[in-house]
């Protein structure tokens, strides 16, 4: 039987790794695990998530999201969700108010130099992951 013990990492696609770089560097604070060489050249890096967790980066010329990729959006769990929406916004990025979800959990949302949607999550005492109890969905 197989037990996942985390998810490892996500997987996104660039149309320019060094603004989707700095973007991750300066805006959520995630530094660069490694890169990816080829020819001589970079053409993808790994992000530092935290624990064993990360996000990986490939250069994709002409990459686009839409309705019909297979993933929505990635999560980020953040220590102060009030603190972190204050901070993105000082670097001139948009992102929604801080919500309290029906899970009990607060979240924000943003998007990257790419248009990966990414939610900021802060668990709570109460939230459903460790809580337990089913939610009513609000959305």
């Amino acid at each position: 039987m197989i037990k996942v013990k985390q998810v490892a990492h996500v997987c996104i696609f660039a149309n320019d790794l060094e603004v989707t770089r700095r973007f991750y560097r300066d805006v959520l604070g995630m530094d660069t695990q490694f890169n990816f060489l080829r020819d001589g050249k970079i053409f993808g890096f790994y992000l530092d998530c935290g624990g064993r967790s990360h996000v990986e980066v490939f250069q994709k010329d002409g990459a686009s999201y839409s309705d019909l990729n297979q993933i929505n959006h990635f999560c980020l769990e953040v220590e102060n969700i009030d603190a972190a929406i204050a901070h993105i916004r000082s670097k001139g990025v948009d992102v929604t108010a801080k919500k309290l979800a029906c899970d009990d959990t607060y979240q924000a949302w943003i998007r990257d130099p790419n248009d990966v949607k990414i939610e900021l999550f802060e668990y709570t005492e109460k939230s459903a992951q460790f809580a337990g109890g089913d939610r009513i969905a609000d959305w």
